[in-house]
């Protein structure tokens, strides 16, 4: 992540927060963007990626894809295709599952565990990091990067 690009800090002080912040993003997404996710288990990665669904209109239940490795929902302004990463051995193996085709469909990927794939990623990639929030157990800091949100 560039620490010259644009960024927000908040804490979020619940799962529906998360939610909320996701939602906020996805009105300054368009066709293409890639939002890429850094934190560990439990940190509020799918929680995000529902507010994103939400955000571009898709109304429908949003589950992790962690044994299917892409999950896609359509419906909304923008297709929106939800990755997890972590089984993926490298950026490689990202092109093995067709990663090329889902950018050129014209929806938001976003990309959880995009630590194991990051040199694949594109320059104006948005960079979401969830972290433990020291002040309270439960919350999160939620950075996010490479977009100005309203």
């Amino acid at each position: 992540m560039s620490d010259l690009a644009p960024h927000l800090v908040h804490t979020s002080h619940s799962e529906s927060e998360t939610e909320s912040l996701g939602a906020r993003l996805a009105a300054v997404l368009s066709p293409g963007a890639v939002v890429a996710y850094q934190g560990g288990l439990g940190m509020g990665k799918t929680a995000f990626t529902r507010g994103l669904a939400r955000g571009l209109g898709y109304s429908g239940r949003v589950t992790s894809p962690t044994f299917t490795i892409v999950n896609e929902y359509e419906g909304g302004r923008l297709p929106l295709f939800h990755f997890d990463m972590y089984r993926l051995e490298n950026a490689g193996a990202l092109f093995d599952i067709g990663w090329e085709d889902y950018l050129d469909r014209g929806g938001v990927c976003a990309v959880e565990w995009s630590e194991q794939v990051a040199e694949a990623l594109p320059p104006d990639t948005i960079w979401v990091r969830l972290e433990r929030c020291p002040e309270a157990d439960g919350w999160r800091t939620i950075t996010i990067k490479g977009v100005d949100l309203p």
